[in-house]
C-alpha cells in the first residue's frame, strides 16, 4: 500500500511516499526542509513533490501517515490539517504518531535514551525510551534540567534529537547525531500494523501540551476617547 507520511512538529518540514507491504517499510521519495518559519509554504509543494518522483497520484494513496507532536501551536497544525484534510477528499483513513517516538525508537540501541525537541522559551519537548525502543515516559514540556533530572533516574545514558543538541550542556548527556528529526519511515514504521490491518481512521489530535501564546480578549477595549 502506498503511504503518504508528513510531520511538521519541529522546524524540518517532512513529507515522504513509503510503501507499505508484509514485509516491511520502503521509502519511495522523501522531502525534508529545515525552516522553522515556513511549515505553511513548504509542505504542500513538498507533498507534490515525493507525489510526482514516485510518479503517483493522489488517488494512489491507500492511507496518510502524520506525525502528532508535541510541537509548537502554529507549526504542527500545518502538519495535522493538511494529514486530515487528504484523507477526507481521498476517503483514506490517516493514522497519527508521536513525533518523538521517530526520534527516540530508533535512537535506543540497548539502552534507554532521552528524546528532545525544541519547545522554544528555553524548553524541550521530550519523552524517554528503554532499550528496545518502548516510550516509558512522556511526552512532556518543561525547562532541560527537569528532563535531566527524571533522565538520571531511569538511567537514560545518551539523548538524540534537536532538542538535546541545543541544550546539551544543561542535560548533561552525551548526544548522539542522529536522528536529529522525526523520520518519515520510522513514523510509517510505527503505524504500520494498524494500516495492515486497515484499522478505523484516527483523529488527529494534536499534543501540543500547553497552550498556545494567543488568547482571546478577557475584556472589551474601549474604542472611544
Amino acid at each position: 500500500m502506498l503511504v503518504l507520511v508528513v510531520d511538521s512538529s519541529t522546524p524540518a518540514v517532512t513529507a515522504a511516499l513509503v510503501q507499505v507491504a508484509a514485509d516491511g517499510v520502503a521509502t519511495r521519495a522523501y522531502r525534508c526542509t529545515v525552516d522553522a518559519r515556513a511549515h505553511g509554504e513548504l509542505l504542500a509543494p513538498q507533498v507534490d513533490a515525493v507525489l510526482a518522483e514516485a510518479g503517483a497520484r493522489p488517488a494512489d494513496l491507500g492511507a496518510i501517515v502524520a506525525g502528532l507532536g508535541p510541537g509548537p501551536f502554529t507549526g504542527l497544525r500545518v502538519g495535522l490539517v493538511t494529514a486530515a484534510t487528504i484523507g477526507q477528499v481521498l476517503g483514506v483513513p490517516t493514522y497519527g504518531v508521536c513525533s518523538l517516538d521517530a526520534i527516540g525508537h530508533p535512537a535506543a540501541a540497548g539502552e534507554p535514551v532521552l528524546a528532545a525537541s525544541d519547545a522554544r522559551r528555553r524548553e524541550i519537548y521530550w519523552a524517554v525510551y528503554d532499550g528496545a525502543g518502548q516510550r516509558i515516559l512522556g511526552p512532556e514540556v518543561s525547562v532541560p534540567a527537569v528532563a535531566a533530572e527524571r533522565a538520571r533516574d531511569l538511567a537514560v545514558t545518551a539523548a538524540v534529537g534537536d532538542g538535546a543538541h541545543r541544550y546539551a550542556d544543561a542535560l548533561g548527556l552525551p548526544v548522539r547525531d542522529e536522528p536529529r528529526y522525526p523520520d518519515a519511515n520510522v513514523l510509517a514504521t510505527l503505524a504500520a500494523e494498524r494500516i495492515r490491518a486497515g484499522a478505523p481512521s484516527e483523529v488527529l489530535t494534536p499534543l501540543y501540551l500547553r497552550r498556545p501564546d494567543a488568547v482571546a480578549a478577557t475584556a472589551r477595549k474601549p474604542v472611544l476617547p
